[in-house]
C-alpha cells in the first residue's frame, strides 16, 4: 500500500500542483493565444485553438494526477479548472459568447480525466497489494 509520501507526483501534493498547473496553462493560454493570433491573423480562431489546447493539458494533467491519487478526484478538477469556474462567476460576458461552450468542454475533459485517472490508480494500488 502507498504511503502518505508515495502519492506525491514530483514531491507536492496533489492540491499544489493542481494549482501550479491551473496558474501555468493559464499562462500558457494567454501567450499561445497572442502567438497564434499574430500568425493566423484570425483572433477567434486562435482563441479557440488555444483554448482546446489548454482543455487537452488541464485533461492530461487531472488524469496524472489523480491517477497517482485517486483520493484527490474530488479536489483536483475543481483547483484545476478554478480560472474557468472563477470567469464563469464572474465575467458578465462569459455566456454569451461561444467561449463557454470551450470551458465548459474542458471542464468535461477534466472530470473524465480524473475520474479514469482515479479508477487506474485505485486499480493500480489493489493490484499492488496483492501481491
Amino acid at each position: 500500500m502507498k504511503t502518505k509520501d508515495q502519492n506525491k507526483l514530483l514531491g507536492l501534493p496533489s492540491w499544489g500542483l493542481s494549482l501550479i498547473i491551473a496558474f501555468s496553462s493559464l499562462i500558457l493560454v494567454i501567450f499561445l493565444a497572442s502567438i497564434l493570433g499574430s500568425i493566423l491573423k484570425n483572433e477567434e480562431f486562435a482563441e479557440m485553438i488555444a483554448y482546446i489546447i489548454f482543455d487537452i493539458i488541464i485533461a492530461i494533467a487531472s488524469f496524472i494526477i489523480c491517477r497517482n491519487n485517486p483520493k484527490s478526484i474530488w479536489y483536483v478538477p475543481i483547483i484545476i479548472n478554478a480560472v474557468g469556474i472563477i470567469s464563469a462567476i464572474v465575467e458578465p460576458t462569459f455566456w454569451k459568447t461561444s467561449l463557454w461552450m470551450l470551458m465548459c468542454g474542458g471542464w468535461v475533459l477534466s472530470l473524465i480525466g480524473s475520474i479514469t485517472g482515479a479508477m487506474l490508480g485505485r486499480h493500480y494500488m489493489n493490484r499492488t497489494v496483492q501481491k
